[in-house]
C-alpha cells in the first residue's frame, strides 16, 4: 500500500490551540440542535457510577504490569519517585562464515507482512545476520520442519542460539550436526517459550553444517509456524531488554507522555510498544500506522542527558531516524531501553534512562457525567454497565480529524481536517465510515452533545459522491473505496441524524444526494425480479461491511434497501415531497414482495443469504428484514428462531450459520449485525432473547480482552477475530445503547427532532427501567416497572413542549384495563380515549400530547 507521508505543520502548541478551538465549535455547533444544557440530568443521579470516561484529559496509568532487565524502583513511572533502566552495551553476537547458507523444508511466499513493508521468509533469513527478517515455513501446524546451515568451512561450536520470532517461537525441536558421513542429535528441546534460546551441546563439536528440526510451535495469534529470525554460531546469553509495562486500566486514546528524570550521555533509545491487550503486546504494538509504510512497529525516542518530558507526537529526529508515530489508542504501554540498528548513532540500545511520571494527552470526546444529556438505567446492573461500556467506546471514536492521526492509506482530507467527526475506530483505522456511523450515530444522539460529529461525516461524504449517484463509504483511497452496501447506510444514517436533531437545513442541503443513490444507482444495479444483484453494473469486485465474497441477490442488501427507500420516503414527507415519497413507499413494498418471493426458505424458515451458491442463512439479512418491516409476523419469528438454533455462541450469535462463505462463518460475531437482530428480537416480542444475547455478547466483551470497550469482532472460541490488529474499541460495536433505550426502554423519534415520537417499552425480564433522551425541545424522560407475576404495568412519560406521541405498552389478556393519569382509556375490550387499539399482546394509545403522563396497565 503507499506510504503514508510524514507531516512537519504547525508546533504542538499551536496544533493543540486549534484542535481546542475546533472541538468547541463543534460542540457548540452540536448544542444547537440537540437541545440545551439544561436537559441535563442531575448531579446525584445514580447512574453516574457507571461512567466510564477519565475525570480529565490527562489521564494516569493505574498499575505496572511487569518489568524485565534491569529495572529498579519501577513504580516511579506512576510518579511514585523515579524508575531506572540500565543496560550494559552488549557484547558483538558470533557471525557464521562469510559464504554461509541455510536451506530449509519450505518457505512461505512473500508478502507485505504484519509491517506492511515487502517481506520474504526464505531460510537464508536466519543467517543474515538481520534480526529484523526470518524464515517462516510455508504451512501452520505442519511437521516436522527443519532448517539446515551449511558453512563454508567447519566451525567450533559449544551450541548455538535460536532467535525467534514472537509470533512463531519453537517449542519442541532437535539440534543435529554433520560429522561427514552422518547426523548426529546434539540436543533436544521441549517446552520452550524463550523467544531467544541459547542450546548446550554436551562438548564443542566442529562442523560444517547443522540442522534444527521443529517439531511443534507455541500456537499465536499469527497462526501456528515455525518463524526463525537468526541462528547464531555460538551460545548468546540472554541481553534482558530492560522493560516497563503500564495499564491504564481500560482503552484510552491520544498522545502518551512521558516524564525523563535524565538519562546517560550516550542518548540511550526508548522504544514505546502499545496494544488493547497483553495477549498481542510484544516487542511491538499491536497495531501503528508506520506499519503501513514499513514503520518498526513501535515509537522510539533518544533521551537526552537533561531528561525532560517527551509528548509522542508524529515526527522524526532527524530525516527517518528516530521517528514516532503519534496518537495511539490502546490499555497497556510498554517502555523498553533499547534502539534500532538503523537510528544509530542518533541513539544506543544501552545507557540509563530515568523516568519519574508517565500520562496521556486525552483527546477523545470526554464524557464525564456533566456531559451527558441522555442517560439509561434499568433493574439489570449488568444491562446498565453494557450501556455506559458502549457510550464510552463511542467517545473514544469521537475525536477531531487530524492528518497525523488517521488511517495512512490516504485517507486524509482537507474537507474533513480539523472537524470533530465519529471515527471507526480508537486504535485503527481512525477513518469515518458511514457504515459505522449507522450505529456509532445513534449512540452519540442518546448521549451527548456531539451529534455535529455525525453529520460532518455523512455532509462530507455526500460531497464526495459521483456523478452515478455512489457515495463512498470513507474518506480512505481519496473516497474510491467500492462498497456495495454502504450507499444505503448513507441514506439512513441521514434519516436518522435529521430524527433525533431536527436540523431540517441539512436534509434540504442534501436532499438531491439522497435522489441521485436511489434513483440514479441503486437502480442501475437491480435485476429483473426487482431485487439488488452485486455484479450488475461492474459491481462484482465491490466489497460490503466485512468483504465478504457474496454476489448476486443478498438478502441483506435488499432488506437494507427496503429500510434506506422507507426512510427516505419519511425524509420525502418532512420535506414536502410527496411524490417522491410515494414512489419510494412503492419500490419499497415491490422489493420486500420479491425478497419473499425469491430469497426465503421455507425448508430452514428463514431468508438465504445469497440466491445464488451454496446455502447458508445470514444474520444481517434475517434481521434486517424484520426491522424494516419485509418478513411478516410469522416470517419474522421463524427466522429468529432459526438464528436462535444455529448461530448461538458463548459470545453471542455468529453472523451465518454454516462456513460455506467464510471458514469460520459460525463462529465470527459482529456486534455490527447482531444489533439489528437484536432490535429485531424486541420488535418480535422476544424480549428476553434481545436480552440474552446483549448479555452473551456485551458480557463476553466486558470480561474479556481489554474489557469496557466493544470490539470490532469476535473470532473461534471468542477471540479477537483478526488477532492483534482487531480494534477493541469500535463505534459500529455500540449498538447495546440504542436497542437499550429505543426497544427496552422503548422511547423513538418518529418526526424530525422528536416533533413525534413513539414509547414502545418490551420490559421481557427486566422489572423496572428509567431513562432520558435528549430533544431540540428538551428532555423526554421515560420510566416503567412491573410487578412481579405481571399483573400490573405502569408508565411514566415526560414529553417537552411542541412534542406529541403515540405510546404502545404490554397488555396481554382478555381483561386488561388501561388508564392515562387515573382514566381510564381501554376496559378491555373497546377504546375510552387516544384512539386506544389493541393488537398481539399490546395496546397503542395516539396523539399523547406533551406533558407528564401515568400509564397504568392492570391484569396484564
Amino acid at each position: 500500500m503507499p506510504r503514508a507521508p510524514i507531516s512537519r505543520g504547525l508546533s504542538r502548541r499551536s496544533v493543540r490551540i486549534a484542535q481546542a478551538v475546533a472541538v468547541v465549535g463543534a460542540l457548540t455547533a452540536a448544542m444547537a440542535v440537540t437541545g440545551p444544557a439544561s436537559a441535563r440530568s442531575p448531579h446525584s443521579a445514580s447512574w453516574q457510577k457507571y461512567v466510564q470516561a477519565p475525570s480529565s484529559r490527562d489521564v494516569r496509568p493505574v498499575s505496572v504490569v511487569s518489568t524485565t532487565g534491569r529495572v529498579t524502583h519501577p513504580q516511579g513511572v506512576l510518579g511514585k519517585g523515579t524508575a531506572t533502566l540500565e543496560r550494559p552495551t552488549p557484547a558483538p553476537k558470533p557471525k557464521w562464515p562469510a559464504g554461509t547458507t541455510a536451506a530449509a523444508s519450505s518457505f512461505h511466499d512473500g508478502n507485505n507482512g504484519n509491517d506492511g513493508k515487502p517481506r520474504t521468509y526464505v531460510a537464508g533469513n536466519a543467517v543474515d545476520g538481520d534480526t529484523d527478517t526470518f524464515w517462516n515455513d510455508a504451512n501452520a501446524a505442519t511437521y516436522p520442519a527443519w532448517l539446515e546451515i551449511t558453512s563454508p568451512s567447519a566451525v567450533p561450536l559449544p551450541g548455538i542460539t535460536v532467535l525467534s520470532n514472537a509470533d512463531g517461537v519453537p517449542q519442541d525441536f532437535t539440534v543435529e550436526t554433520w560429522d561427514g558421513s552422518a547426523w548426529t542429535t546434539r540436543a533436544t528441546v521441549t517446552g520452550n517459550t524463550a523467544v531467544q534460546r541459547a542450546v548446550a551441546f554436551p562438548s564443542t563439536v566442529t562442523t560444517a553444517k547443522v540442522r534444527i528440526t521443529v517439531t511443534k510451535d507455541q500456537p499465536s495469534g499469527k497462526g501456528e509456524f515455525t518463524r526463525v529470525n537468526e541462528v547464531w554460531p555460538g551460545l548468546v546469553s540472554g541481553d534482558d531488554v530492560p522493560s516497563v509495562t503500564l495499564d491504564f486500566g481500560k482503552v484510552v486514546s491520544g498522545y502518551p507522555r512521558i516524564s525523563f528524570a535524565g538519562a546517560s550521555g550516550n542518548n540511550p533509545g526508548v522504544r514505546v510498544a502499545f496494544s488493547e491487550t497483553l495477549d498481542y503486546l510484544t516487542d511491538r504494538s499491536d497495531y501503528t500506522r508506520s506499519d503501513v509504510s514499513g514503520g518498526p512497529g513501535t515509537d522510539q525516542y533518544a533521551v537526552p542527558q537533561q531528561g525532560g518530558i517527551w509528548t509522542d507526537t508524529k515526527n522524526c529526529l532527524s530525516g527517518t531516524k528516530v521517528c514516532s508515530d503519534g496518537l495511539h489508542g490502546f490499555r497497556y504501554m510498554k517502555i523498553s531501553l533499547d534502539a534500532l540498528a538503523s537510528d544509530a548513532p542518533l541513539t544506543q540500545p544501552s545507557g540509563t534512562v530515568r523516568i519519574d511520571g508517565v500520562s496521556l494527552d486525552f483527546t477523545p470526546f470526554l464524557g464525564t457525567p456533566d456531559s451527558y444529556t441522555g442517560w439509561f438505567e434499568s433493574s439489570d446492573t449488568k444491562l446498565n454497565q453494557y450501556w455506559y461500556d458502549a457510550s464510552y467506546t463511542n467517545e473514544l471514536v469521537t475525536d477531531t480529524f487530524r492528518s497525523d492521526d488517521v488511517d495512512p492509506r490516504n485517507a486524509d482530507s482537507p474537507t474533513l481536517d480539523g472537524k470533530l467527526v465519529l471515527h471507526d475506530g480508537a486504535k485503527r483505522d481512525r477513518d469515518p465510515y458511514v457504515g459505522d456511523v449507522a450505529v456509532s450515530g445513534r449512540t452519540t444522539y442518546l448521549t451527548h452533545d456531539s451529534a455535529v460529529a455525525a453529520k460532518n461525516v455523512l455532509a462530507d461524504l455526500a460531497d464526495h459522491q459521483r456523478d452515478d449517484g455512489w457515495i463512498p463509504p470513507a474518506s480512505i483511497n481519496n473516497y474510491t473505496l467500492h462498497l456495495f452496501d454502504y450507499p444505503l447506510w448513507w441514506v439512513t444514517s441521514s434519516w436518522d441524524y435529521v430524527l433525533y436533531t431536527g436540523d431540517t437545513d441539512y436534509a434540504r442541503d442534501y436532499y438531491a444526494n439522497l435522489v441521485k443513490t436511489l434513483d440514479s444507482w441503486y437502480p442501475s444495479v437491480t435485476d429483473s425480479n426487482g431485487l439488488l444483484s452485486k455484479g450488475l453494473n461492474g459491481t462484482g469486485g465491490y466489497g460490503d461491511y466485512a468483504f465478504l465474497p457474496r454476489s448476486g441477490e443478498v438478502t441483506y442488501y435488499n432488506t437494507l434497501y427496503v429500510q434506506a427507500l422507507k426512510d427516505a420516503a419519511a425524509m420525502a414527507t418532512a420535506l414536502g415531497h410527496g411524490a417522491d415519497a410515494d414512489r419510494w413507499t412503492q419500490r419499497a413494498g415491490t422489493v420486500s414482495a420479491a425478497i419473499n418471493a425469491h430469497l426465503w426458505d421455507s425448508d430452514a424458515g428463514a431468508y438465504l443469504d445469497s440466491a445464488t451458491g451454496d446455502v447458508r442463512h445470514g444474520q444481517d439479512g434475517n434481521g434486517l428484514a424484520v426491522v424494516a418491516g419485509v418478513a411478516d409476523p410469522n416470517r419474522a419469528s421463524s427466522a429468529l428462531d432459526h438464528l436462535s438454533k444455529t448461530t448461538a455462541q458463548p459470545y453471542g450469535n455468529a453472523f451465518m450459520d454454516n462456513n460455506t462463505l467464510v471458514s469460520d462463518g459460525s463462529q465470527r460475531v459482529y456486534a455490527f449485525t447482531s444489533y439489528p437482530e437484536i432490535q429485531a428480537r424486541f420488535l418480535a416480542g422476544k424480549a428476553d432473547s434481545a436480552i440474552d444475547e446483549i448479555k452473551r455478547l456485551y458480557g463476553w466483551m466486558a470480561t474479556h480482552g481489554p474489557g469496557v470497550t466493544d470490539w470490532e469482532g469476535i473470532g473461534p472460541n471468542g477471540s479477537m477475530y483478526e488477532g492483534g490488529f482487531t480494534s477493541a474499541a469500535h463505534g459500529w460495536s455500540t449498538g447495546v445503547v440504542p436497542a437499550l433505550t429505543n426497544d427496552l426502554l422503548g422511547a423513538t423519534p418518529t418526526g424530525p427532532g422528536f416533533s413525534t415520537w413513539n414509547v414502545a417499552p418490551h420490559p421481557g425480564s427486566v422489572t423496572w427501567a428509567r431513562g432520558q433522551l435528549p430533544t431540540p425541545h428538551g428532555p423526554l424522560t421515560v420510566d416503567w416497572k412491573q410487578s412481579k407475576g405481571g399483573k400490573r404495568f405502569t408508565l411514566n412519560v415526560t414529553a417537552p413542549k411542541g412534542t406529541s406521541g403515540d405510546i404502545d405498552v404490554p397488555a396481554s389478556g382478555s381483561r386488561v384495563t388501561v388508564r392515562v393519569d387515573g382514566k381510564v382509556v381501554w376496559d378491555g375490550s373497546k377504546a375510552h380515549g387516544f384512539q386506544a387499539a389493541a393488537k398481539d399482546g399490546r395496546v397503542t394509545l395516539h396523539g399523547v400530547k406533551a406533558g407528564s403522563h401515568t400509564i397504568t396497565v392492570d391484569g396484564s
